[in-house]
């Protein structure tokens, strides 16, 4: 073999080898496409679906969002914009009536106002912290976007139904209605195509095709016993293996398979148990217990936070409130430093160091506050409520 043939044919085996390569990695690629729900931006880790919402990585979506917590006072109909690093309320503004939660939009530009009593929207503009005209929406308690982000999910309540909306004009597309009592919260599956929500007044759950928006199952959380079950927070595990519910009566969580649609464990937190919110990395979950089993609860009762490491499925620390608290709805810090929850029956926010658990701010803010909105947030893009963020 001559010198050039030796080298032409070397050359040949690296294109070959090139070829391949390329090949099986874009046939890998497809096939775990394949596996999600079309449209839904590709998990990076399997093993951890909130992996790209970890500190640092934010979208350029929200690269001028003004860094605020924006807390709805349910009772005063009002929103309070906290400055984060000066612990202050900077501003107060009107919204519709009864603003429940702040819900940042799938694509991460508007942050919504949800005035359930209302039945309507107020947007706020991230990058000024102002609001905007309110948009007429039905009976809005909750807000979640599907993975694929082709449509908001809002959670009506009280009309008993799952309304799918336009996520960009907020134009109403179809209605789902539900076969449970107080339809709740949501989360989906780490594969976009089913989603999952708590119905607090009958003890349940369900389950949804994402994709043709047909309700597949119901299950029940009472024990045999015939203790009562009034479920809340519904959050997918970081490993994407098991639902995590937080149930208010039950004062605990439940882990449930979502393939089978299953109880598997139930785990004891603390007195009315209500949030679930993952750690920035992934790798706890902070539980936030109310302190009352009911709706209507007294100020300054016995509330807690319980940190729950999902590898184990087990509670590895409990953070009291001196003094009592309500601790309700929230989020993490971008920098996952801190855990910011509203205070329902105590009128205030807290701002806990989720390194030591100690309780560093109590903020006053307005009557009734409820789901507030850190922003922004690291991640891709939002599911909803007050920033479930992959």
């Amino acid at each position: 073999m001559t010198l050039i043939t030796r080298s032409t044919f070397v050359i040949l085996v690296f294109v070959l080898l090139y070829l391949f390569f390329i090949n099986f990695y874009r046939s890998g690629q497809a096939e775990n496409e394949s596996a999600i729900l079309p449209g839904m931006p590709p998990m990076h880790d399997s093993n951890n679906i909130y992996a790209d919402a970890n500190a640092g990585l934010f979208s350029k979506a929200v690269i001028n969002a003004l860094p605020r917590v924006y807390v709805p006072n349910g009772l005063d109909n009002t929103v309070s914009v906290i400055d984060p690093t000066s612990y202050q309320v900077i501003d107060t503004f009107v919204t519709g009536k009864e603003p429940q939660h702040i819900v940042p939009s799938y694509d991460l530009k508007i942050l919504w106002v949800l005035n359930n009593a209302g039945n309507s929207l107020t947007p706020i503009d991230p990058e000024t912290a102002k609001p905007g005209v309110n948009v007429a929406v039905e009976d809005p308690y909750n807000l979640y976007f599907t993975p694929d982000g082709r449509f908001a999910i809002v959670v009506s309540e009280s009309h008993k139904r799952l309304d799918f909306y336009d996520p960009q004009t907020m134009i109403l597309r179809e209605s789902v209605p539900v076969q449970c009592q107080g339809v709740n919260h949501m989360d989906f599956s780490a594969d976009g195509k089913y989603a999952f929500a708590t119905c607090e007044f009958s003890g349940q759950l369900l389950k949804l095709d994402v994709v043709t928006h047909k309700i597949l199952a119901y299950l029940d959380l009472a024990d045999a016993q015939g203790m009562s079950s009034m479920p809340q927070d519904i959050r997918l595990a970081p490993d994407g293996r098991t639902l995590y519910v937080a149930d208010m009566k039950m004062n605990g969580v439940f882990i449930i398979d979502p393939d089978t649609f299953s109880k598997i464990k139930f785990i004891s937190t603390g007195i009315g148990t209500h949030s679930i919110y993952p750690s920035r990395d992934g790798k706890f979950l902070y539980i936030a217990n109310r302190g009352c089993t009911t709706m209507k609860c007294r100020p300054h009762g016995p509330g807690s936070i319980s940190v729950i490491d999902p590898s184990q499925q087990a509670v590895i620390a409990t953070w009291p409130i001196a003094g009592g608290g309500s601790p309700d709805m929230g989020n993490v810090s971008a920098d996952g430093k801190e855990l910011w929850l509203s205070g329902r029956y105590d009128s205030e926010v807290y701002v806990f160091n989720t390194t030591t658990g100690e309780l560093m701010h109590r903020i006053p803010v307005g009557r009734g506050p409820h789901g507030l909105a850190v922003w922004p947030q690291p991640g891709r893009y939002s599911l909803g409520h007050t920033g479930n963020m992959r």
